[in-house]
């Protein structure tokens, strides 16, 4: 049975007696924010700080350049493999107890990914993203279940505070590890801390959800307990099926992809353009630092909106018009190029999760959309970076990568078109 601040848990011991609400004094909004915003601080953090490292570890295990930018590939893949999974999890277990297991699995796998041995490297790498694929999958149900009537603002809080964690965790990464004095494998190892901050802090949700089902259950021989029917359990048929959940899959897929390419490569477009290696690294993490204003706002505006198409449609537009600038004036524009894609990209993020929220009526409606829509979404996504990078080796530029990521930003307006309809799956 799903549990909101709406609709508690409620038992009926005879027929025609009156309900009795089960309330938990944990069931505190203060802790269930406070769990959410640590939750999400690690759901980016640990693949962000990785990303000044690489060069380091690259060198500690003598890998080769493809074999580096899998360190990075290969959380974003196991993200796509990992999110369909996840609705039968939190089905059985319930969500407070997935969320639980999948942030103490983050924090093992981050451990994991700092033992001396590559295929530990690796292996750390496949359980990141696949805790962060159930982080992905459970937290818009979850806000939807616990926020109905501010689901839209608190997607804009999570997807916000997600990219905050991002940011901080590029930024500290080699000062943690100047400080700590023990390599990239200190500084990336204690990021697991604030995994294991959060995991604590989520436990008074799975106590509560716990006392709801003891509350819920026969409390004497010979009643009839029966719980109020659960709306929020209602599952979508043949959601794979459904053009309109294709259409926001799409959305979050070919912007994904378009954010990790620039992850991986806005840079080196900078540099190979002439730019200082120095100001183009100070370029990427403006533009990043601008992507938070997009996480928070785009959201608030999409909940208080019948419709999003024209929403939907602002975000692709300057995306290409970020990506159009890059590709005319990269070092003259660089700066407004960072600023317009900042917007862009946190703004699509933002909004892609309102999306599950806004397309869905129930929860279990919402952990399906969000399954599919983030495993057809970072399957598509772990493509961009190699591709670009396949592109750009083959073409000796980056004048078709940038082109084709101008082509692929009218492919999202249309999938926004069609995803932003008032409608419900």
């Amino acid at each position: 049975m799903a549990v909101t601040r709406a609709q508690q848990p409620v038992v009926t011991t005879t027929a025609g007696s009156a309900p009795l609400p089960v309330r938990s004094r944990l069931a505190h909004p203060a802790l269930l924010l406070t769990g959410i915003v640590l939750v999400a601080l690690n759901m980016r953090a640990c693949l962000a700080a990785v990303s000044p490292m690489v060069a380091e570890i690259q060198h500690t295990f003598g890998l080769s350049a493809t074999a580096s930018g899998l360190i990075t590939t290969v959380p974003v893949l196991f993200q796509g493999v990992g999110a369909p999974l996840t609705p039968r999890l939190t089905r059985r277990f319930g969500t407070e107890r997935v969320v639980l297991g999948a942030v103490l699995v983050l924090g093992a796998g981050v451990l994991l990914r700092v033992l001396p041995s590559v295929a530990a490297l690796y292996a750390g790498c496949v359980v990141i993203g696949v805790a962060i694929a159930v982080l992905n999958v459970s937290m818009p149900g979850l806000v939807k279940r616990e926020f109905p009537g501010r689901a839209a603002a608190m997607t804009g809080v999570y997807s916000t505070t997600m990219l905050v964690g991002a940011t901080m965790a590029a930024g500290l990464s080699v000062p943690l590890e100047h400080a700590l004095g023990g390599g990239w494998q200190a500084s990336l190892g204690s990021w697991s801390v604030l995994a294991l901050v959060a995991a604590v802090a989520w436990l008074p949700q799975v106590l509560r959800a716990r006392a709801a089902r003891t509350a819920a259950a026969p409390a004497a021989p010979g009643a009839s307990p029966t719980a109020a029917p659960a709306a929020s359990a209602r599952p979508i048929e043949g959601i794979w099926r459904s053009p309109l959940a294709w259409q926001i899959s799409l959305f979050m897929g070919i912007s994904s992809l378009l954010v990790y390419t620039l992850v991986a490569w806005m840079p080196t477009i900078l540099a190979d353009h002439g730019m200082d290696r120095g100001e183009a690294g100070l370029v990427f993490a403006f533009s990043n630092l601008v992507q938070v204003a997009g996480a928070f706002l785009v959201p608030l505006f999409a909940g208080r909106m019948t419709s999003q198409r024209a929403l939907a449609v602002s975000m692709a537009a300057l995306n290409g018009l970020g990506i159009a600038v890059l590709l005319i004036a990269p070092v003259p524009g660089a700066w407004v190029s960072a600023t317009i894609l900042g917007v862009a990209q946190g703004g699509s993020l933002g909004l892609g999760l309102a999306f599950i929220v806004l397309r869905t009526d129930s929860v279990a409606g919402a952990a399906q959309l969000g399954g599919m829509s983030q495993a057809v979404g970072y399957l598509v996504a772990a493509a961009g970076p190699v591709g670009a990078g396949a592109l750009h080796q083959l073409t000796g530029g980056w004048t078709t990568p940038l082109a084709l990521m101008l082509v692929l930003a009218a492919v999202v307006a249309a999938a926004g078109w069609g995803a932003g309809r008032n409608r419900t799956l």
